[in-house]
C-alpha cells in the first residue's frame, strides 16, 4: 500500500472538519414554514439571524410631529409650491422635515434647495423630488391592487439615502471578446440583476420597463404550436424570477404551487399581488423614471446612459412586505394618499443651475422672486402627457411562467 494514501485521507478529513468548525463558517438556525399542502414541497426556509437583521433594517420611523391641518395653505405662504399646495403650513413643513430625513439627513434642505432662494428649481434634485411625490401619490391611489392600504412613502425606497440601495440599469459588461463569444445573448456572465446567476443579464429591461410577455410554461411534453416560447425565453423568465425571489427573500412556492406552476387557480394569492406588482414597476419606470432622463446627471445613470430604474427590491429590500407590512401613511394622509396636480413639464428644457421655474404650461405656481434666468414653460402640445391610470384587470388564465 502506498504510504501517501492514508496521509492524504487524513489531511482531507481534517480539512473537512475544519471547514465546518473553524472560524468564519456558521451553521445558521433555520426557520421553516409550510405554506401549501403537505407533500407539495411548498415550504419557505429562512435564516433566523438574517431575519433579525432585516427586522432592524425595516423599522418604520415616526413622524417628527403630528401636523395640524388647520391654517393657511402652503400655496398662499410659499412660492412655487406646485404639488402640495393644499397642505396647511404645518402639514407642509412636517412633510418637508420628514422627506429630508428620509432622503438626505446629512445634507438637509440644501440637498434639494438653493438656500439663498428656496423657491428656485435650479437644483435638479428638487425637480426630481417633485416628480417622485407625484409618483408616490399615484402608487397609493391607483395601485392599491398591489400596495393595499399599507401604501408607500419616500422612505419605503430611500431609507435615509439619496439613492435607493436596490436599483437597476442596462448592464452590458463585460463586452464580448469576439469570435465564438460575440453572440452570447447576454448570458454566461454574472447577471448582477438576475441573482448573480449566469442567466440573461438584462431581462429587467424586457419585463420591468417594456411589457414583454412572461409566459413560457407549456402544459404538454411535446410542442403543439400554441406556445412558441423556447429555451431562451424560459431562461429569461428564470432570471426575472430569481430577481423577484432575491428581492423579497422568498422562493418560488410563495407565488406558485410546485405541482402546477402554470395553474392560477392552484396558486397562492400572492401570485395575483405579484402580477399587479410587475405592472406597477413597469408604470413607474416607463412613466416616471425614463421621463426624467434629461434632468439626471451622468452620475445618476448607468454605463449605457439610461437612468437608474426601480426593481422589486427597491421597495421590498429583502422582505416579502416592504417595511414588514407596517404603514406610514397615517401621518401623511393629506400629502401622499391623494393626488395633487399630475401635469408634467417638458423636462428636456431643464438646465441645472439655471432654470428657476420648472412647471407645465398653465400650472398655478408663483414664480420665484427675482429669477436669474427663467426658462420658457413647456408647450402643452409637446409636453409629456400624464401617465394613464392603470386598469385593474384579472390575471390571465392562460398558462404562465413559473
Amino acid at each position: 500500500m502506498k504510504l501517501w494514501i492514508p496521509f492524504a485521507l487524513s489531511a482531507g478529513s481534517l480539512l473537512t472538519i475544519a471547514s465546518f468548525v473553524g472560524a468564519g463558517w456558521d451553521a445558521p438556525p433555520v426557520e421553516t414554514t409550510q405554506i401549501g399542502f403537505r407533500g407539495t414541497g411548498m415550504y419557505i426556509h429562512r435564516d433566523v439571524e438574517k431575519q433579525e437583521a432585516l427586522a432592524v433594517a425595516n423599522v418604520v420611523p415616526e413622524a417628527p410631529w403630528e401636523a395640524d391641518p388647520a391654517g393657511d395653505k402652503a400655496r398662499d405662504l410659499y412660492e412655487n409650491v406646485q404639488i402640495l399646495g393644499d397642505l396647511s403650513d404645518d402639514q407642509f413643513n412636517q412633510f418637508m422635515a420628514s422627506i429630508t430625513e428620509w432622503i438626505a439627513p446629512e445634507a438637509g434642505c440644501n440637498y434639494c434647495h438653493n438656500p439663498e432662494n428656496l423657491a428656485s428649481d435650479e437644483v435638479y434634485q428638487k425637480v426630481v423630488a417633485r416628480r417622485m411625490i407625484q409618483m408616490t401619490q399615484a402608487i397609493n391611489v391607483d395601485w392599491q391592487s398591489h400596495v393595499g392600504q399599507v401604501g408607500a412613502t419616500c422612505y419605503t425606497c430611500h431609507r435615509g439615502q439619496a439613492i435607493p440601495t436596490n436599483y437597476w440599469y442596462e448592464d452590458t459588461e463585460p463586452k464580448p471578446a469576439g469570435g465564438m463569444t460575440q453572440d452570447r445573448a447576454g448570458q454566461n456572465v454574472v447577471a448582477k440583476f438576475g441573482g448573480n446567476s449566469s442567466l440573461p443579464q438584462n431581462v429587467l429591461k424586457d419585463y420591468l420597463l417594456d411589457a414583454k410577455q412572461i409566459r413560457v410554461h407549456s402544459t404538454t411534453a411535446l410542442p403543439t404550436g400554441t406556445n412558441l416560447a423556447g429555451t431562451k425565453q424560459t431562461e429569461a423568465t428564470w432570471s426575472l424570477m430569481m430577481h423577484m425571489s432575491e428581492s423579497l427573500g422568498v422562493n418560488c412556492t410563495t407565488c406558485h404551487n410546485s405541482r402546477a406552476f402554470n395553474a392560477w387557480d392552484e396558486s397562492p394569492p400572492q401570485r395575483v399581488t405579484a402580477w399587479h406588482g410587475i405592472r406597477l414597476v413597469r408604470d413607474i419606470n416607463a412613466n416616471y423614471m425614463v421621463g426624467l432622463t434629461p434632468v439626471f446627471p451622468a452620475t445618476r445613470k448607468g454605463p449605457e446612459g439610461d437612468v437608474f430604474k426601480v426593481g422589486c427590491g427597491t421597495c421590498h429590500a429583502g422582505v416579502q412586505k416592504p417595511l414588514n407590512g407596517v404603514s406610514m401613511l397615517q401621518a401623511y394622509a393629506d400629502s401622499l394618499v391623494k393626488k395633487g396636480p399630475m401635469e408634467v413639464p417638458d423636462f428636456s428644457t431643464y438646465q441645472p443651475g439655471i432654470t428657476q421655474l420648472m412647471a407645465p404650461a398653465g400650472q398655478t405656481a408663483t414664480p420665484p422672486a427675482e429669477p436669474a434666468a427663467a426658462t420658457t414653460p413647456a408647450d402643452p402640445a409637446v409636453s409629456t402627457p400624464p401617465p394613464a391610470e392603470p386598469t385593474v384587470v384579472t390575471p390571465p388564465a392562460a398558462p404562465a411562467t413559473p
